[in-house]
């Protein structure tokens, strides 16, 4: 372990009471929330201009494809916002839709069906006709509604290959999580399953046997069995698992490695943990990046793009970045203006959308747009903390 990391784990050990503390107020039981109000499409705000920084030179290759629509969820609010990311200033938002509280993990089926984890339930929204078209309530028992980065309810969510099911990561306060499993043809949960800790992020395997719960507070994946439904605990710990509730040095979210199923995890822009999910076997490789990460996205050629949310340590550790790693290791790092929570590509692998809506202090109201080959990025002002990012299907005949 660096130095770093050790002064930094041994800081965050001191704050650990104050989070368990927060998580605890939060563990409260009640009763089902009730229906968010019916959808709304309003205008999303913003700064005039982006900002653009980097090579202002376009690579020498082939041209892109069309720049695709977005959809963001909007976790400092209620809604979910569209998004044309070739736009500028406030029109690149294209209007936003009502969902419901803090909504965190996104799905987008081929037919343009949004699948969105809010802390009531799990809402399904018509992309075309940009309208909430129902609400399907969570059946664990989170306790209150709330805001805020402790909330309870959905957060990673994930659409199974054959898009006959989604699966949500409730988050219970003060407690382990669970997944559950909806139906999308009937909209009903049909199944939930045990989980660690706060779910961050879900995944699911390219065949659909099985899906990958990453449980942030317990230090673990859950690797869970669609045919049976049981579940297994795997350790995801290169710094261990001292300083408990109060350790950033956990897993946040997870890239499944095209070529071969692999798990991978990101840790402070230091580690690598690659997971065998058969056999629960973890190595780790090197990462240069030495910066706080969080989101993680692999290319169909097995490139691994990470969020670099900034320093644990600013007198050690570096700032935000995106680190773009190729199938044989290397990086190569684009500096960022400011924290960021997930990454999404485009089609083409060539641009990178990475949400500004990190959850705790500093988070901000857009997204940067990365173009992969050159390194210029372009902040985009769209939605309030947005969190996930979607690329939308093409309407037909565009």
């Amino acid at each position: 372990m660096s130095a770093r990391s050790a002064a930094a784990r041994s800081a965050l050990g001191r704050a650990a009471a104050g989070a368990a503390t927060a998580l605890v107020l939060l563990a409260a039981c009640g009763e089902t929330a009730p229906t968010p109000p019916a959808a709304t499409t309003a205008a999303v705000p913003g700064p005039a201009t982006p900002t653009t920084t980097g090579p202002a030179t376009a690579p020498t290759s082939a041209p892109t494809a069309p720049s695709p629509a977005l959809l963001v969820t909007d976790f400092g609010a209620d809604t979910v916002t569209f998004v044309d990311p070739t736009a500028t200033g406030r029109a690149a938002g294209l209007g936003s839709v009502r969902v419901g509280t803090a909504p965190y993990g996104l799905a987008v089926g081929p037919d343009g069906t949004a699948w969105v984890a809010t802390a009531e339930g799990v809402a399904v929204v018509d992309t075309a006709a940009r309208t909430r078209t129902a609400l399907i309530p969570h059946t664990t028992r989170t306790g209150p509604v709330t805001t805020g980065e402790y909330r309870g309810g959905g957060m990673g969510l994930a659409l199974s290959p054959d898009g006959s099911r989604i699966y949500v990561g409730v988050n219970v306060p003060g407690g382990n999580g669970t997944l559950e499993v909806v139906d999308t043809a009937t909209r009903t949960v049909t199944q939930v399953v045990p989980v660690g800790r706060r779910p961050f992020d879900v995944d699911v395997s390219a065949d659909g046997r099985s899906v990958y719960v990453t449980d942030h507070d317990s230090f673990d994946v859950t690797v869970v069995a669609t045919d049976t439904w049981r579940a297994r605990r795997v350790e995801v710990a290169p710094y261990g698992t001292e300083g408990g509730l109060g350790s950033w040095l956990k897993p946040h979210y997870t890239a499944v490695r095209p070529s071969d199923g692999a798990l991978l995890l990101p840790f402070e822009g230091e580690r690598l943990a690659v997971v065998d999910p058969a056999t629960g076997r973890v190595t780790v490789e090197p990462m240069t990046a030495n910066t706080h990460q969080h989101g993680v996205t692999a290319a169909p050629d097995g490139t691994l793009h990470v969020v670099g949310t900034g320093p644990i340590d600013p007198a050690t550790d570096a700032g935000p970045s995106l680190t773009i790693r190729s199938p044989d290791g290397t990086e190569r790092l684009v500096p960022l203006d400011g924290p960021h929570e997930t990454v999404t590509l485009s089609p083409d692998a060539r641009t990178a959308y990475v949400s500004g809506g990190f959850t705790r202090e500093g988070g901000w109201d857009g997204l940067t747009v990365v173009d992969t080959a050159t390194g210029r990025t372009t902040r985009l002002p769209v939605g309030h903390l947005p969190l996930a990012v979607a690329v939308l299907p093409a309407p037909p005949g565009g």
